[in-house]
């Protein structure tokens, strides 16, 4: 009896009031950005605030307008929430059907002017195919769109999607659900307030995935070097430091590498920081594509790079580094027709560790080799031989000193 009682009009004013703060939400927040379709959601916002009003204005304006305009721009809702979605997932409309349906619509509306029963049957089918579009759409890409947002829009849509079906399905069982739109019934309480709704559930859902969808970039961005989209200094680093504890845990060996390119300055002073920077991304590439997926590459600062390599033994490091240095000389770096000559020198050092050992201990060792390849004439691989630890922790390690013991 409580939904009986609930007043048509008074709900289509919620959801005109509700379609429009919630716009204007959305299109501050989305101002400025390009690919999120914030804005294209904050549009089917004022659409359905359009559409609602010339439902409202039922009678008091030609039915062309509130009828057959009114579900034509409503079907421009859909399409809109749709594009914002497909927007979101990098993709597009097809141009031609945000014209075709929306003429669908009106055409359908102007043939059943005489039957609301057969006006609401057709209209809730229509909504559904697109409500369905639209879920599919989030469905079929959830890995790159899933979270708490995307639940939010598939739970409110597809609540929406029932109850669209549910009234479909009462046209023709019920006096009152055939009965026309401002009349107060059951239906329409259940229509009006699912859609009050769905506005403001589906439409937080959405902001939720472009704030998520910007949170992870800001993340991605505070771990990548801008230069060479290797991780950074900081990202490396926390990857070694959760690496070396993994090993002494598991006692599963671990390896470093410390990579420098050789008489880099040279390259920026001959031929400007801009080469310099194609330089440092031509060994990038060289290095990732050599890498396995679980090592990873990172820009430690300036032309000097950390590859940090678990599950690996000296021995299988030292032959990675050495083909690493033969593949960076091989590479042939071009400038204006002439050819750059590039090398590298590579410290090496791994090996099975004790409590106690830490991240910079590894880089230390590395280092060290590095310094060592680099004095013995460059473009070449050294080994560290000793993990330099603190005496009371060497102390209080059983056995021989850790070192590498290539073969």
């Amino acid at each position: 009896m409580l939904l009986a009682a609930a007043d048509v009009p008074t709900m289509l004013v919620m959801i005109i009031l509700s379609s429009l703060v919630t716009a204007g939400g959305m299109a501050v927040v989305g101002w400025g950005r390009q690919d999120d379709g914030v804005r294209l959601w904050a549009l089917g916002l004022l659409l359905n605030a359009v559409t609602h009003l010339l439902f409202a204005l039922r009678g008091r304006i030609p039915d062309l307008l509130s009828v057959v305009v009114g579900n034509a721009v409503l079907v421009g809702v859909y399409l809109s929430m749709l594009a914002a979605v497909l927007q979101f997932q990098g993709r597009a409309l097809p141009r031609r059907l945000t014209l075709a349906l929306p003429l669908l619509m009106a055409g359908c509306m102007a043939l059943l002017l005489g039957s609301y029963s057969a006006r609401v049957v057709v209209a809730g089918l229509l909504l559904c195919a697109l409500n369905l579009w639209l879920l599919g759409s989030l469905l079929v890409r959830w890995r790159t769109v899933g979270g708490r947002g995307a639940w939010l829009v598939v739970g409110a849509l597809g609540f929406q999607t029932l109850v669209l079906l549910l009234r479909v399905a009462l046209v023709g069982v019920s006096p009152l659900a055939g009965s026309e739109l401002l009349q107060s019934s059951a239906v329409q309480t259940m229509t009006f307030m699912t859609t009050f709704a769905v506005v403001l559930v589906a439409s937080m859902g959405f902001v939720f995935m472009a704030r998520d969808r910007a949170d992870a970039g800001n993340r991605r961005m505070a771990a990548v070097d801008s230069l060479t989209g290797v991780a950074n200094r900081r990202a490396v680093i926390a990857a070694l430091d959760r690496d070396v504890a993994r090993s002494i845990r598991t006692r599963e060996p671990i390896a470093a590498m410390m990579v420098d390119i050789d008489h880099f300055k040279a390259v920026n002073d001959r031929y400007g920081h801009p080469v310099g920077d194609q330089v440092l991304c031509s060994v990038v590439n060289v290095l990732r594509e050599r890498v396995r997926s679980q090592d990873l590459v990172g820009r430690y600062g300036g032309e000097e790079f950390l590859v940090v390599l678990p599950d690996t033994t000296i021995k299988g490091a030292y032959l990675l580094a050495l083909q690493l240095c033969e593949a960076v000389e091989a590479s042939s770096f071009i400038h204006e027709g002439h050819e750059i000559p590039i090398t590298v020198s590579i410290g090496v050092f791994g090996g099975t560790l004790q409590p106690g050992d830490h991240w910079d201990m590894l880089i230390s060792a590395a280092d060290r080799a590095l310094y060592e390849a680099k004095n013995r004439g460059r473009n070449r691989v050294e080994v560290g031989e000793v993990l330099r630890r603190p005496a009371s922790q060497a102390a209080a390690v059983s056995g021989p000193e850790t070192q590498p013991g290539l073969f």
